[in-house]
């Protein structure tokens, strides 16, 4: 099972009752963090999510409101406990930024190792068994979005495995897809399974302007998190102007790329009541949420 928070939505500053936007995916006992702007920590806290998880932080771009509480938010891991290492993953020269900011926290109690992932093409990589990527957004400075992808195993069926005599402890490794050869017999997975299951996706984009490829790079999302600046479409040519999006462009993208689920996030300090828009943006994409502090979803 996937666990998900989105324990922060606020862009550009924290507010009394916004924090910066941040994502939490907690998955098989290890957790991974996207972005972690001034208290992230905090509001990490709040809403249950386990520090003593994190394994990996993910970031987009190194503007203050994604990355200026890395310091803190290192800090805390290690009052947590942690001495195991933090990976990092951003894009290309990020590792000068995080040097810088970890001038004020030099005695940590774990290692960093940083990642270097492209300016200008999708990168692959893995993190605790899910399959992840990449995607190069067009910002003021370079941004990267990130999506998720776990493949799942086909349906056991424990009757058909009965049925075809195979022993009780070979069940489970034929479940992972492995072959089982004894002395008498060979089993294959089919012969527990039943029909394969499509794999878990999600997408993670802020601070972007819209274009085609983001279109592609969300295609069949169980869930997309996705930044809405502003409700009002009025705020379209400023958006334009400062490389972000507003919740039209959001619900539309949602749209064309056929995801299950949109949530909204980093909002404008002075978007006080997002959910006003919740009526007009749902008209475009009926399963939109216009997403609050602490949203939650477990997917598996």
């Amino acid at each position: 099972m996937i666990n998900i928070c989105l324990a922060g939505t606020g862009g550009m500053l924290p507010l009394p009752n916004r924090w910066l936007t941040c994502f939490w995916l907690d998955y098989n006992g290890k957790a991974a963090l996207i972005d972690c702007g001034e208290g992230t920590q905090i509001t990490l806290a709040k809403h249950g999510c386990k520090l003593s998880r994190l394994d990996a932080l993910l970031i987009t771009h190194a503007h203050a409101d994604h990355i200026s509480g890395l310091p803190g938010l290192l800090l805390s891991l290690g009052n947590y406990g942690k001495t195991d290492t933090l990976t990092i993953y951003g894009h290309e020269g990020i590792s000068a930024v995080i040097e810088q900011l970890c001038c004020i926290c030099p005695m940590l109690p774990f290692p960093l190792e940083v990642v270097e992932l492209s300016d200008t093409e999708i990168s692959n990589f893995s993190w605790n068994g899910l399959e992840v990527q990449s995607l190069p957004l067009r910002h003021r400075i370079p941004c990267l979005g990130y999506s998720f992808k776990l493949h799942r195993n086909p349906v056991f069926n424990p009757q058909k495995a009965q049925n075809a005599g195979i022993p009780l402890q070979f069940w489970k490794a034929l479940h992972a897809g492995e072959t089982i050869t004894t002395e008498n017999a060979v089993y294959t997975p089919d012969m527990v399974t039943d029909e394969t299951r499509p794999p878990i996706k999600i997408t993670y984009m802020t601070d972007t302007l819209y274009f085609e490829q983001i279109t592609d790079f969300a295609k069949d999302s169980d869930l997309l998190v996705c930044e809405g600046m502003y409700g009002d479409d009025e705020y379209l040519p400023k958006m334009q102007e400062k490389m972000h999006m507003v919740f039209s462009q959001a619900a539309t993208l949602a749209k064309d790329a056929a995801v299950k689920e949109l949530w909204l996030t980093h909002y404008s300090p002075a978007l006080t009541n997002p959910a006003e828009y919740a009526e007009m943006v749902q008209a475009i994409f009926p399963d939109t949420v216009v997403s609050t502090d602490g949203q939650r979803m477990t997917l598996g």
